[in-house]
């Protein structure tokens, strides 16, 4: 395709979405299930298909997802959230058992082999880490009581994943026992030398990044952001574990100033993300799948909502927390993907059946979670006290 066409291709999805984020708006819904729909519209199968420029948008989609996760970070510190990981170890525990059951056993009773099994648990298991981010930003509750519970079962969930993914990545290519333990123990030694830099070292890096130049700190922070996603992922660790890592490092004016810098780049690049989920999957796969991955979300977001409120509620968050961040945790995406596309070829149906299911609940969550502020407005605000009934002498 000549280059011009391909810019007009560009502009013509960022206008889209300019237009779907303005519907959002004037509806009151978050723009993500409408960018999802508009991705999958433009898809292959879809009714206008995308040519050379479905390229940058995945590139742009890798990219969203890396500056989501790490300006989440930027709101904790490495002892906060080292401090939070202890204390939400048990709500890790339960999110565990309670949705990677269903979709293990579900692959089970259509009788897939065993390895496609533990993929669909993985599937139902992980909340998009993605999602979330831009769902706690669009609907500005960063600083509510209930986003600690939230972001540990985030965390726990995307540091299990540093572990799992090379596990089914070994499982998958046929790799013995050897194999499978050494692919574990470097994801493991990744993320806690990760740790240690970031509990260590971070003042110092914070103080190296930082420029009083707008340009040199957005070239410092975004150099340097990309580049530990992408060793984080060349190390089967997660590039979105990476990312919320270097957030979590840069501390005072850095932070500032890269929080102020980086936010419309995410907005842009996060966007970009769930377009290109939707490109991903052709519509006519999706109908033969469509009843069982609805009833899997039948199961898996009331269980996701319990995880949400037990998580919560151990921080001593009241009911209104406890429903927006159970909410807030529906949505699968980036990793529920990643996992599919890796057991792509264990079960015919496993990955229209896992493109199905992260679809309904990437809609369904956020439009639980918008509903789930309106809902509880009431269980936040103190019930007015009844007047004592006059005596009987005094009645008119």
């Amino acid at each position: 395709m000549h280059s011009g066409e391909l810019l007009i291709e560009l502009g013509v999805v960022l206008m889209v979405l300019a237009a779907l984020g303005r519907l959002s708006g004037r509806i009151g819904l978050s723009p993500i299930p409408l960018y999802l729909l508009a991705g999958l519209a433009n898809g292959s199968g879809g009714l206008l298909p995308l040519g050379p420029t479905e390229e940058f948008v995945r590139v742009g989609a890798e990219v969203g997802v890396v500056l989501l996760l790490f300006t989440l970070g930027l709101e904790y510190s490495a002892p906060e959230l080292l401090s939070g990981l202890r204390a939400g170890a048990p709500a890790g525990a339960v999110d565990a058992l309670a949705n990677f059951t269903p979709g293990f056993g579900v692959g089970l009773l259509l009788g897939w082999d065993l390895r496609a099994a533990l993929v669909l648990g993985g599937v139902t298991w992980v909340s998009s880490s993605g999602v979330v981010a831009k769902l706690l930003s669009d609907l500005g509750r960063v600083g509510n009581r209930e986003t600690p519970a939230i972001l540990v079962v985030l965390v726990v969930e995307d540091l299990a994943m540093a572990a799992f993914l090379p596990l089914i990545g070994s499982l998958v290519g046929g790799g013995g026992v050897v194999s499978v333990a050494g692919a574990l123990a470097l994801a493991a030694a990744a993320v806690m030398g990760a740790f240690w830099v970031a509990f260590h070292y971070g003042p110092t890096l914070s103080r190296l990044v930082f420029s009083r130049s707008d340009e040199v700190l957005l070239f410092s922070v975004l150099g340097l952001t990309l580049a530990v996603a992408g060793l984080a992922e060349r190390l089967s660790v997660s590039a979105a574990v990476g990312a919320f890592l270097v957030g979590i490092t840069l501390s005072g004016p850095a932070a500032d100033g890269a929080r102020a810098l980086l936010g419309p780049l995410r907005d842009l690049f996060a966007g970009v993300f769930f377009v290109f989920f939707g490109l991903s999957v052709d519509p006519s796969q999706l109908v033969p799948v469509l009843g069982a991955a609805l009833a899997l979300a039948l199961v898996t977001v009331p269980t996701k909502i319990a995880t949400g409120w037990w998580a919560a509620g151990r921080l001593g968050v009241g009911r209104a927390g406890r429903i927006r961040a159970g909410s807030t945790l529906v949505a699968r995406g980036e990793f529920s993907v990643v996992l599919a596309s890796l057991g792509a070829g264990l079960e015919e149906d496993l990955l229209a059946l896992s493109a199905a299911y992260v679809l309904v609940t990437a809609i369904t969550g956020p439009v639980l979670a918008r509903w789930a502020g309106p809902l509880t407005a009431g269980l936040s605000r103190p019930q007015p006290r009844a007047e004592p009934n006059p005596p009987p002498g005094e009645l008119g």
